[in-house]
């Protein structure tokens, strides 16, 4: 399998333009405060931008508060499909005094700065261009409510900014009515703020700077979605019945999209529910809500963060040695303990793959796109059904609440796969029957659902010790039986698992391996080695328990760096565990600041190591050091 390219880079002439690097290749951030309407203004933004046929990512940094601090949006136009963060602003808009002396310093020689003329700022550079906007004197005509005012005055930095960009009128006006046409006058009063804005740039800025957007073809037939829908809409089609959850950040939208697909999709034909969906009192009710109704034969599933996670940690052990299926949606954020509630990490691997005490082993799953969201969402049941146990899904909140460019998902045609349980007729067939009793020798038993008619369907479902046939005991033998035929499930898990998706470099000495929505930033950073003469392979990790591929990948080339989002290199750690005779070769790039990885960090990194290496030097054990964003 090969990695999939993230971009279609343009002919000369043709999409786009060659000559103009600001061209269809910058950066957008606003600088606003929570609560003041502003995701809504940089939504119609991207979204107008998207529909130009130009690619596009947008990421949301919020404060975790309901309003009052401040808030960033980022917007990356890039005519190549790069779709990670960009550490560069070409073009802030300042709307927030409390940020706006910090955010006009962040931007560098060439850069744009969008200021609302009420703020106060030191001095700016001659070597940045200025366009200073009457956003109270703007406002003012187009509504007399206070509390409007500072909800709709968001959208006269639109109007300014599509005039600059020459980003298209329709496109802002199409994207507008999607946001806000069921609300017809909230519509109306947002299109005179954006009108006020075009007109006033139109009328009195003189364009100084090089960014603009052109029309391309780029997103032609794609969709703009958030990891959190895709994998809501995902489970729908995985058939979930069953849903508990307690609200959590970032995990919360996922359950909220679920409700509303599940409302609109999944009724009977006289309106009557055919799911259940149950808001509980904390996580470990969730999880025991889960876990009883995958015991009963439904498929269920639970979502949170990290401190739900730890929260259901006992649960977890429980699913894994009374053997019952469920799906566990954990969409990371910053810890440990409340931490940084609207930042994004990949902190909960290490703990979520041995959740619970004992020894203890989950199938995770780690997708990096919303295509994975969506596809992995559906393979968790299977999953959890064929293994008979807790299926963990680790997203985060970059990947999760952010909207990114896809396909249209597919319509799914595979069977949903149940794993083995025994039909009545089955049943009947068998002389006895046990419950853990590994008849076909890859650790899986078989099991019965409550309310099958032959008493010998009938088991206890324990978490003490326990025999092939339920029964309780405390024989030290039995316990390691069990334990033992645990572990033969986890080997047969590698084989069911989703692979990672590998590209090989015949010319290479360097392996790039990482997880989840590190991958953006990871493609984009391999083509900035190349530019710098390092040609790596790249193994996208997908799940663990590992396969059979990156014992292959380890062995082919002579230095490794696992990049991931942790302080403590849980992936790289693994990685070494797995390979005990590779670890030496396997080094650490970490990013834990609570930002989406840049890819630039990530080259910097690599390329540091390979100048201590030497040019064409052998080197068998770079140094296990952390790259932190700073």
């Amino acid at each position: 399998m090969s990695i999939p390219e993230p971009r279609e880079r343009p002919a000369a002439g043709r999409e786009g333009s060659r000559v103009n690097p600001g061209v269809n290749d910058f950066s957008i951030q606003v600088a606003t405060v929570n609560g003041s309407g502003s995701q809504t203004s940089n939504t119609v933004l991207l979204r107008a931008i998207f529909q130009m046929g130009v690619p596009v990512s947008g990421k949301n940094l919020f404060p975790s508060n309901i309003a009052g601090l401040p808030t960033w949006f980022t917007i990356r136009v890039s005519r190549h499909g790069w779709v990670a963060r960009a550490a560069r602003t070409d073009v802030m808009v300042v709307m927030n005094p409390e940020t706006a002396e910090a955010d006009v310093a962040g931007v560098g020689p060439g850069g744009v700065i969008v200021l609302n003329d009420q703020i106060q700022v030191p001095p700016i550079p001659d070597d940045r261009v200025v366009y200073a906007v009457p956003m109270r004197a703007l406002i003012e005509p187009i509504t007399h409510d206070v509390r409007l005012r500072r909800l709709v005055v968001n959208m006269i930095y639109v109007g300014v900014l599509a005039e600059l960009l020459g980003i298209a009128e329709g496109e802002i006006e199409r994207a507008l009515d999607a946001q806000l046409g069921h609300k017809p006058k909230a519509l109306a009063l947002n299109h005179q703020a954006v009108r006020a804005g075009w007109e006033w740039a139109r009328d009195h800025l003189d364009k100084r700077d090089p960014f603009r957007v052109e029309r391309m073809s780029l997103t032609e037939g794609k969709i703009l979605i958030d990891g959190n829908n895709a994998a809501a809409l995902g489970a729908m089609f995985g058939g979930v019945t069953v849903v508990t959850w307690y609200p959590i950040t970032p995990s919360s939208s996922l359950i909220e999209a679920l409700i509303g697909h599940l409302e609109r999709y999944r009724r009977r034909p006289d309106g009557r529910a055919n799911y259940a969906v149950v808001q509980a009192e904390d996580e470990i009710a969730a999880i025991g809500m889960a876990l009883g109704a995958g015991w009963a034969g439904a498929r269920s599933m639970t979502s949170t963060s990290g401190p739900g996670i730890s929260l259901m940690a006992e649960f977890a052990g429980y699913g894994y040695y009374a053997e019952i299926p469920a799906v566990v949606w954990d969409i990371q954020r910053v810890g440990p303990s409340t931490g940084l509630p609207t930042r994004t990490s990949q902190g909960d691997l290490a703990f979520v793959h041995q959740l619970s005490h004992g020894d203890t082993r989950h199938p995770v799953l780690l997708p990096s796109s919303v295509e994975e969201c969506y596809d992995f969402a559906m393979r968790a049941f299977d999953l959890a059904e064929r293994l008979q146990t807790p299926v963990f899904v680790l997203s985060d909140l970059d990947l999760g609440m952010n909207n990114w460019m896809s396909d249209p998902f597919p319509y799914p045609e595979r069977p949903w796969d149940r794993g083995k349980v025994l039909t009545e007729a089955e049943l009947a067939k068998l002389a006895t029957f046990e419950r853990y009793r590994d008849v076909d020798g890859d650790g899986i038993p078989y099991r019965t659902l409550p309310g099958v008619r032959d008493p010998k369907g009938a088991y206890f479902t324990r978490g003490s010790g326990h025999d092939e046939a339920a029964r309780y005991t405390e024989s030290p033998e039995v316990y390691a039986r069990v334990m033992d035929r645990l572990a033969r499930k986890f080997e047969t898990a590698r084989a069911l698992v989703p692979a990672p998706l590998v590209e090989d470099d015949d010319q290479a000495e360097v392996g790039l391996i990482t997880f989840g929505s590190n991958h953006w930033a990871l493609l984009e950073s391999r083509d900035q080695l190349q530019t710098e003469g390092v040609r790596t392979g790249y193994l996208l990790l997908r799940a663990l328990p590992f396969t059979e591929h990156l014992g292959r990948f380890l062995a082919r080339y002579r230095r490794i760096y696992v990049v991931e989002q942790n302080r403590d290199g849980q992936m790289a750690a693994l990685v070494r565990l797995e390979s005990p005779a590779d670890a030496a070769r396997v080094g650490s790039i970490r990013c834990y600041t609570g930002l989406p990885v840049d890819p630039r960090h990530i080259t910097d990194e690599v390329l540091r190591e390979e100048r201590a290496a030497g040019a064409g030097a052998a080197r068998p054990a770079p140094p296990i050091r952390e790259g932190v964003v700073r």
